[in-house]
């Protein structure tokens, strides 16, 4: 695959991103790509469902083994604007995807190369390709903007 074709569907999981920065929640979006076509979507909705569980990941993969009825994606992609936490990761290996494409590292619950490498772990039965970097700048801003926010908010 293209770093063109992976700057496509990031930009998608950035538009999922920017549904969770809409309703107040960490802006995080993920897409699930099988045979070049997105079969999955999902933005964080913790807060919208207290639920903390809702990760963009979790609910993209959810709605890819749903759409291709199967729980294995074997031949998909996950991309996610943030690097995957260890929850993410390990439901990323559960479900067998091919590669993971994320656009910038999270330093603090990050889970392919920041605290952990689950994704790539040979003691599990499963490894993920990644491929880290995609679109950073646009997935950085959209957090900025949020903690921005946050802080503004917290000061009046």
């Amino acid at each position: 695959m293209t770093k063109d074709i992976h700057s496509r569907f990031m930009k998608e999981a950035i538009r999922e991103a920017r549904k969770a920065l809409d309703s107040e929640d960490v802006p995080i979006g993920a897409v699930v790509v099988h045979e070049d076509r997105i079969v999955g979507r999902g933005h964080n909705q913790v807060e919208l469902l207290k639920d903390p569980t809702a990760h963009a990941e979790m609910i993209a993969i959810t709605s890819a083994t749903a759409t291709l009825g199967s729980k294995w994606l074997r031949e998909a992609t996950l991309y996610v604007t943030v690097e995957p936490c260890s929850m993410c990761a390990g439901a990323s290996v559960l479900a067998r995807l091919k590669r993971v494409v994320y656009g910038v590292a999270d330093i603090k619950t990050g889970a392919h190369s920041s605290l952990f490498n689950l994704l790539n772990d040979p003691r599990l039965n499963h490894q993920i390709e990644v491929i880290p970097g995609i679109e950073k700048e646009a997935c950085a801003a959209l957090l900025l903007e949020f903690f921005e926010k946050l802080r503004t908010d917290k000061d009046v």
